[in-house]
């Protein structure tokens, strides 16, 4: 970057704002909150706000939510149009979340499609945000919904919360509609056949969660792919009465299974298709 570029992005930076953005890249900091700027200048909340708000506007700080802040580094050039890995972002957008859904699917490869939006499950309610173009969609869950996720390290250092391999089918089978639809899991129950899942683990989920419809679901996917899931006589006895939609996101036409509850409300070569599609 040339001199004039750095000197047009560093106009009017005071010596203290100058200061706390040295020491939070010291600390290897990409996304800060108010309380980084506090212990870092040894300031007040109210003088941490202060500088936070004239970093913004001088487009050294980019807010995400209310006190927190993505740094924008000087390589990012005069225009400061710079983000960080769209996990790292969820992961401040929440102060209790895991990467899941759609996105995890991604993550553990049991699916080509890149979506659009970054889903997370939590157990607050946390807005549907775009930032930089990524939309970020939360599913607020129950406490006792939220389990199943193990930490991994972006970008070799900074650890975010991503579910399973075994709860994202289970959360996918929850809600279809947070995953591309039933196609989109029959794929990846396909695929994770193909690999060390523990099935019954999957299986252990299912009742843990206690959804009937998802059970119904996953127990017909894996029929169809001729898995054995492992607790069937305890999971079938999870059936709930009614009929279910094979798929969430589709319409009422279709046949009805008696012997799995659920409206078949998409062909079953359209999910062989997609199981195929590995």
């Amino acid at each position: 970057m040339s001199t004039n570029s750095e000197e047009s992005i560093k106009s009017g930076l005071s010596k203290r704002e100058a200061l706390a953005l040295t020491r939070l890249a010291a600390k290897n900091k990409t996304v800060i909150t108010i309380a980084d700027i506090e212990e870092v200048l040894d300031v007040s909340s109210e003088k941490a706000k202060k500088i936070a708000y004239n970093l913004a506007n001088k487009k050294w700080l980019d807010r995400l939510k209310r006190g927190v802040y993505l740094i924008v580094p000087l390589e990012a050039g005069e225009k400061a149009k710079y983000t960080e890995h769209e996990y790292i972002i969820s992961s401040h957008l929440a102060d209790e979340m895991y990467i899941g859904y759609w996105t995890a699917l991604n993550h553990h490869n049991l699916t080509e499609q890149v979506p659009l939006t970054v889903y997370a499950a939590t157990t607050s309610r946390v807005p549907t945000q775009e930032i930089h173009n990524v939309e970020y969609k939360f599913v607020t869950l129950p406490e006792d919904k939220f389990f199943g996720y193990g930490t991994k390290l972006i970008n070799t250092q900074k650890p975010v919360n991503v579910a399973t391999v075994e709860k994202t089918l289970v959360d996918c089978a929850d809600h279809p509609e947070y995953c591309g639809g039933i196609t989109e899991l029959a794929k990846a129950v396909s695929r994770a056949e193909q690999r060390s899942i523990d099935w019954e683990v999957v299986s252990a989920h299912l009742l843990e969660i206690g959804n009937g419809a998802a059970i119904k679901r996953l127990v017909y996917l894996t029929d169809r792919f001729d898995i054995n899931l492992p607790r069937r006589d305890e999971l079938e006895e999870g059936f709930t009465k009614g009929y279910s939609k094979l798929d969430s996101t589709r319409g009422d036409e279709g046949s009805y299974s008696s012997k799995y509850r659920l409206l078949l409300n998409i062909p079953e070569d359209e999910v062989l298709e997609a199981g195929e599609r590995r």
